[in-house]
């Protein structure tokens, strides 16, 4: 799998709403992944996006999420980069000078869904969201 930039924007309780909208837009293909379906059922927060993906025929990516639990959500600061894929070396190169001088909001580490996954402000204030896909089989 080759590498990809794209954008990810993030909502306040209607990331559902928002991404089968860009479906009817775009076409395509969209997979919703919620809390609950990772064990966080508390505060009303199961049927909250946790991550949604939607790929469409014309090879666009937009990806987005409910805000998550105990976070601030400000309009206009709700979209960050995800730059993913599963060239390991490059993407902790990335990392390494995307975070360099910035601020880490969570270190790149295992996730409960197996791959590794990293967010920081850079030095410039552009959040971004390295995901690096774990081994398959």
């Amino acid at each position: 799998m080759a590498s990809k930039l794209n954008p990810y924007v993030t909502f306040e309780g209607n990331a559902r709403e928002a991404l089968e909208f860009y479906r009817d837009v775009f076409g395509g293909e969209l997979n919703i992944n919620t809390f609950g379906d990772f064990g966080n059922d508390t505060g009303g927060e199961a049927s909250k996006v946790m991550h949604g993906q939607l790929e469409t025929e014309a090879g666009f990516t937009l990806m987005a999420a409910d805000n998550p639990p105990g976070q601030d959500l400000t309009v206009g600061n709700n979209h960050s980069i995800s730059l993913s894929g599963d060239d390991d070396e490059m993407l902790r190169a990335n990392w390494k000078q995307l975070s360099d001088g910035g601020t880490v909001m969570v270190p790149l580490e295992k996730q409960m869904w197996g791959d590794e996954f990293g967010m920081c402000a850079d030095r410039f204030g552009v959040t971004w969201m390295v995901n690096i896909a774990g081994q398959q089989g």
